[in-house]
C-alpha cells in the first residue's frame, strides 16, 4: 500500500469503521473479530505491517469495547504511525512472552469468533488451545458483506483506478500486436497501469487466437498473429483500490463470425449493466447476462460467472452467479463480465466494473465496448 491511501482517510473514518465491524458481527451472533494482516486489516485500520512474519498480530473487536491491536513489540512504531492507530489501543508483546494468552484475556474464555480468511494455522491452533471453548468462522462467510458497501470517498479511488485502467487501453490499443508474444503486451500492459498510478498489479491476461477460449491464461510466449482475437483483462490496486476491466481486441479485420460472437457479449454486458438496480438480487445481473448469450445459442460456452465484488482487493464478495440472492444496495462496486469462449477457437469477454447508485448503477469503464481493430 502506498502513503497516499492511509492519507486518503482520517483515525475517524477507521474508528466508524471498526464500531461497525464490531456491531455487525455482534447481529451475526459473533462474540467478536480477529483480523490479522491483509485487506481487511488494512480496511480497518490504516496498518499494513513491515513484514508477514510468525511473529503475532492482530486486531481484536467485539462490541462494547475499546478496539486493540497486538502487535510485536519490534513493529509498534510502525502500528503508531498508521492512519487509524488514534482510534484503537495498542498493546505490544516481546520475544519470548506468550501473544495468545494475552489476546484470549481480552476475548473470554470462550465464544465464536469471526476471524480472517488469510490468518495463519500456527495463531489459529494457538488461540483455540488458549480458549479451549471457543470457536471461529471465516469472515467470508460470516460478514461478507463487511466491505462491500463503499462510501464516498472510497467510491472516488476506485473512480480514480477505473480512469487509470481505461488510459491503460486507450494507449494499449495502439502498441504493435502481431508479430510480438502475448508476455511482452502483458508487460506493456504492466508498464502502462504503473504509469497511470497503480502501484500493485494483480493481473495483465493477454489471451491470443485459441488461447482467447481460456477465460484465465496466463499470457505466454505465443506469438501474436494477423486474424488473432485476443482478449485483454487487467488490473491492480490504485492508491489502495482496484481496477478490473476487459476488452477483446482484432488483429486486423475479423470475419463475420467474430463480428457477431462479440456483438453478442456486448449486448450481454449491456443487458448486465442495465439489470443493475437498488434491491435486485445479484443473481439477476447474471440472469440478465446469460440470457442474451443462451438465446443466441452460445449459453453453453459462457463458463464463468457474470462478475465480483472489487475494492481494497481485486476479487471478494459480492459476486454476481446464480443462486445468490442478496440485494443489491447503493455503494456496492462489482464486475460485470460476461463471456463467450469457442474451445480451440477464440474467445471474447468484455468487462466494466459497476457501482449501484440510488436509482441504477454507473460504470467505472466508459471505454469502447465495440470491437477494436488492432495492428
Amino acid at each position: 500500500m502506498t502513503g497516499s491511501t492511509a492519507a486518503s482517510f482520517t483515525a475517524d473514518d477507521y474508528r466508524a469503521r471498526m464500531e461497525r465491524a464490531a456491531r455487525t458481527a455482534a447481529d451475526a451472533g459473533l462474540a467478536g473479530l480477529l483480523v490479522a494482516p491483509g485487506p481487511d486489516l488494512v480496511w480497518l485500520t490504516g496498518y499494513t505491517p513491515p513484514a508477514v512474519t510468525e511473529r503475532l498480530t492482530l486486531l481484536v473487536l467485539a462490541a462494547g469495547q475499546d478496539p486493540v491491536l497486538v502487535v510485536p513489540a519490534l513493529e509498534a512504531p510502525d502500528a503508531h504511525r498508521a492512519a487509524g492507530a488514534a482510534a484503537l489501543t495498542l498493546r505490544d508483546w516481546t520475544d519470548g512472552k506468550d501473544p495468545y494468552a494475552a489476546t484470549a484475556a481480552l476475548l473470554g474464555a470462550s465464544g465464536r469468533f469471526g476471524i480472517s480468511d488469510n490468518a495463519w494455522a500456527l495463531h489459529l491452533l494457538a488461540l483455540q488451545q488458549a480458549m479451549p471453548g471457543s470457536s471461529y468462522a471465516s469472515l467470508t462467510d460470516a460478514l461478507p458483506m463487511l466491505r462491500a458497501v463503499k462510501d464516498a470517498a472510497e467510491l472516488d479511488l476506485m473512480a480514480a483506478a477505473g480512469a487509470a485502467a481505461d488510459a491503460t487501453f486507450e494507449e494499449i490499443r495502439t502498441v504493435p500486436f502481431a508479430g510480438r508474444a502475448e508476455s511482452e503486451v502483458a508487460a506493456d500492459l504492466d508498464r502502462l497501469l504503473r504509469r497511470h498510478g497503480h502501484e500493485q498489479v494483480d493481473f495483465t491476461i493477454v489471451a491470443s487466437g485459441p488461447n482467447g477460449a481460456n477465460p484465465h491464461h496466463e499470457a505466454s510466449d505465443r506469438v501474436i498473429a494477423r486474424g488473432d482475437m485476443v482478449v485483454l483483462d487487467f488490473g491492480g490496486l490504485r492508491d489502495g483500490y482496484g481496477s478490473d476491466t476487459s476488452r477483446t481486441v482484432h488483429v486486423g479485420e475479423p470475419t463475420d463470425e467474430e463480428r457477431r460472437v462479440h456483438d453478442i457479449v456486448r449486448e450481454a454486458q449491456e443487458a448486465g449493466f442495465r439489470a443493475v438496480r437498488p434491491g435486485a438480487a445479484c443473481q439477476d445481473v447474471d440472469r440478465a447476462a446469460r440470457e442474451v448469450i443462451a438465446a443466441a445459442g452460445y449459453g453453453e460456452y459462457f463458463i464463468h460467472r457474470t462478475g465480483h465484488g472489487i475494492g481494497v482487493t481485486t476479487h471478494e464478495p459480492p459476486y454476481m452467479i446464480e443462486g445468490e440472492e442478496r440485494p443489491l444496495v447503493p455503494g456496492m462496486c462489482f464486475s460485470v463480465e460476461p463471456g463467450i469462449y469457442l474451445p480451440g477457437r477464440f474467445g471474447v469477454r468484455i468487462e466494466d466494473i459497476v457501482t449501484v447508485t440510488e436509482d441504477g448503477g454507473r460504470r467505472l469503464n466508459t471505454t469502447a465496448r465495440e470491437l477494436v481493430i488492432v495492428e
